[in-house]
């Protein structure tokens, strides 16, 4: 007589049978995945910065679609295989910087595109993809606000700091200086501000006595001085 231990155990292995595992199955499986990981594949051509652009990640976006649908149905079909690419996929470690974090949200897309992919739920993956491309696109065209600037300021002397100090605060609602270099005869003055009028004020500073140097560079945030 069976257990209720023993049914559970059959219905439960019989759960990971391989039988409906057919080949026009995996056809149609990875035919709709190809297709979705190619319409990735254009997006992050179009929508990436051309400064931070890689073909070969691009590349990499698409086959990890395919990859991860044919790992979700490896993992369908029998028990042993899906416990053990959970301890396979545990100790893999991707090591490489993400340049731009536009990125992550391509990759995250490629990866859930071939687990949704590999559960045959193509229409949730479908809609997915074109509710992505219409946010990607629409938030791509909300204005930005002007960023903070780096000024680098050079002078003859520190008797120049509250002259050019007082430029800086005429010409910026808030500033910050970062690192200020000061030897026997020259100081080094960089700040971080905030300025529209970014010609101006590099002519009022040039104007200063003792000022032999000022220039403006753009910064993404992540500069430590």
């Amino acid at each position: 007589m069976s257990t209720f231990s023993d049914i559970f155990k059959k219905s439960f292995l019989e759960g990971f049978s391989g039988s409906n595992i057919t080949t026009a199955r995996i056809l149609v499986t990875l035919l709709v995945t190809c297709l979705i990981a190619l319409y990735i594949f254009v997006v992050y051509y179009v929508a990436a910065k051309k400064n931070y652009y890689s073909k070969t990640f691009n590349i990499s976006l698409a086959l990890i679609s395919v990859i991860t649908a044919g790992i979700i149905l490896a993992m369908q079909s029998n028990l042993v295989i899906s416990l053990g690419m959970v301890g396979a996929l545990s100790i893999v470690r991707f090591r490489t910087a993400i340049k731009d974090p536009m990125d992550l949200i391509f990759l995250f897309w490629s990866i859930s595109t071939g687990i949704i992919c590999g559960a045959e739920m193509y229409k949730i993956a479908v809609i997915m993809a074109l509710v992505i491309t219409i946010g990607l696109f629409v938030l791509e065209l909300t204005p930005a606000g002007k960023a903070n600037v780096l000024l680098v300021i050079n002078a003859d002397g520190i008797d120049a700091e509250d002259e050019i100090q007082k430029v800086v605060q005429s010409y910026t609602k808030k500033y910050r200086v970062k690192s200020r270099n000061v030897s026997k005869d020259s100081l080094d003055l960089i700040m971080d501000v905030k300025t529209s009028d970014e010609q101006k004020l590099l002519k009022e500073l040039m104007a200063v006595k003792g000022v032999f140097g000022a220039s403006l560079m753009a910064h993404d945030g992540e500069i430590t001085v």
